[in-house]
């Protein structure tokens, strides 16, 4: 797995080609090693990734961002309208910096 660490965040990203196996090996890490971080998950790689692929980390992005952190998914194949509402995902990594960012704040105005 690629890590890159940000003041604000961690970016995760895969370094096999295997997006089901990264997102179960993500479910068992991150509540262990990335609890109190915000995180990226960086799937530019998969440029065939399907909205079936995504949900695959639906649960996780659930229980992260009920710990009061981000957790952002980066795709650029996927169309955002198509994603539920409960999953975060944009574009690009400087997007998902700003999302983070823009959710720093608003958790620390309260909201």
């Amino acid at each position: 797995m690629k890590i890159d660490k940000h003041d604000k965040y961690i970016v995760l990203g895969d370094e096999k080609d295997d997006v089901g196996r990264f997102a179960t090996y993500l479910e068992r890490i991150v509540p262990e090693r990335y609890e109190n971080d915000n995180l990226v998950i960086d799937l530019l790689k998969y440029e065939d990734l399907t909205l079936d692929d995504l949900l695959m980390f639906l649960k996780l992005s659930n229980y992260h961002r009920s710990t009061k952190h981000s957790f952002v998914l980066v795709n650029d194949r996927i169309d955002v309208d198509d994603v539920p509402l409960e999953m975060i995902l944009v574009p690009s990594l400087v997007e998902a910096g700003d999302i983070v960012e823009m959710e720093e704040i608003e958790r620390d105005l309260g909201f």
